[in-house]
């Protein structure tokens, strides 16, 4: 079997995970290029050698502290002129002298060709019953158990809801600030969202906001949302979000032609103010290299002037026309009023967001808002995993 944590070789830098349950290696051989190894229960694996000196933890090649790599990119390795499997682990000596020790599970977990293994929720898409999931306010911060389930349902539903809380100002930075520094924009890192005068943005005023993503006039526009309701005694302003990823698959399905020109057509948002012009150019919905939806930048109030061939612009406002139903349709449309204590938090660059127009007259409404790098949410969850 493996190793205990405190007997095990060292890892690399973020190899922190919990092999305990891994079988242990019962074999190993060597050729001039690969090393073959079996495990407990005859699980066999290949690595090539070049592969495993390159991923040498010990002190020389990477630093004790930061486990950060230290060895330089090696034409090609030294042969291996001594394999043994030691307490169920791997030790290679090199023609150089050099001897690197592997942990069987940490190995296990990298067979060549085998999936990556993370804690980190695939995205899955609403269904016509989709409730977003509720998490404690107290839960939340009581420890890693209610952060973890805020988390996954966040990154797995692109929102998710956190109730119970304190009608405490600043709160929602608090809380932000528990996974990673609030994301700054033009707006400031945390922004108040209610009717004021001489309002710079639409969210500012009491009038109804249709489905929109914030700032696609961003290169990288801000990941996650964190909205916290404070206030909300007006009559109206209840919120709106629909999943836009599963508009975009719908869109796909039923007018490929219009997926395509919204995929594949590049058109200018801006923002403008007293201080600030801040343009990019991108299309309304983003591919990776598979073709999948991975962003969509949808806000008709910051939508540029339409700079494309005069052949090309009917068929893309028809396009565009035909998105704006599919991401309004009932079936990928969620809409709630939020409660005192209260916050919801959303994926921008996935779920579109509004609400109804509501009448300042009538009471008082009240949201403060900030930002979060996805990456940072992320990174909380592997974090708070490995104190399960």
């Amino acid at each position: 079997m493996s190793l205990t944590r405190e007997q095990r070789p060292h890892l690399p830098m973020g190899e922190l995970n919990d092999y305990t349950q891994a079988p242990g290696l019962t074999r190993a051989g060597a050729d001039d290029r690969f090393l073959l190894l079996s495990w407990e229960g005859d699980e066999q694996a290949s690595f090539p050698l070049i592969w495993l000196r390159d991923h040498c933890a010990c002190p020389e090649c990477r630093h004790p502290q930061t486990r950060e790599r230290l060895s330089l990119p090696r034409e090609a390795p030294d042969a291996a002129v001594e394999v043994q499997v030691e307490n169920g682990n791997l030790t290679v000596t090199w023609a150089d002298g050099h001897v690197s020790r592997f942990d069987a599970g940490w190995l296990h977990q990298r067979r060549p060709g085998c999936p990556p293994k993370d804690v980190v929720p695939r995205r899955r898409p609403w269904g016509e019953s989709f409730s977003p999931a509720r998490v404690a306010h107290g839960d939340f911060t009581a420890g890693a158990a209610g952060e973890r389930e805020w988390l996954t349902a966040l990154l797995r539903d692109g929102l998710v809801l956190l109730e119970e809380g304190p009608l405490a100002d600043e709160e929602v930075s608090r809380l932000a600030e528990r996974i990673g520094p609030l994301r700054p924009t033009n707006f400031g890192a945390r922004f108040d969202v209610r009717s004021k005068p001489n309002p710079n943005n639409a969210a500012y005023t009491a009038i109804a906001l249709a489905l929109h993503t914030d700032l696609p006039n961003w290169r990288q526009p801000p990941d996650i949302q964190l909205l916290y309701c404070l206030e909300n005694g007006a009559e109206g302003g209840e919120s709106i979000f629909a999943d836009g990823f599963a508009a975009a698959e719908s869109l796909r399905q039923s007018s490929p032609e219009a997926f395509r020109l919204l995929s594949e057509t590049p058109i200018d948002f801006r923002f403008q103010d007293e201080h600030h012009d801040i343009v990019c150019r991108a299309p309304v919905i983003a591919l990776d290299e598979a073709g999948s939806v991975i962003e969509v930048r949808l806000n008709n109030w910051i939508r540029d002037s339409l700079l494309l061939p005069a052949e090309t612009i009917e068929a893309w406002y028809n396009a565009y026309r035909t998105f704006w139903q599919r991401v309004h349709a009932p079936q990928h449309r969620l809409e709630f009023a939020l409660a005192p204590g209260e916050m919801v938090a959303f994926d921008n660059r996935r779920v579109l967001h509004g609400r109804n127009a509501f009448d300042p007259n009538s009471g008082r409404r009240h949201l403060q808002g900030t930002y979060l790098d996805l990456d940072m949410c992320e990174s909380r969850l592997r974090v708070l995993a490995r104190q399960a």
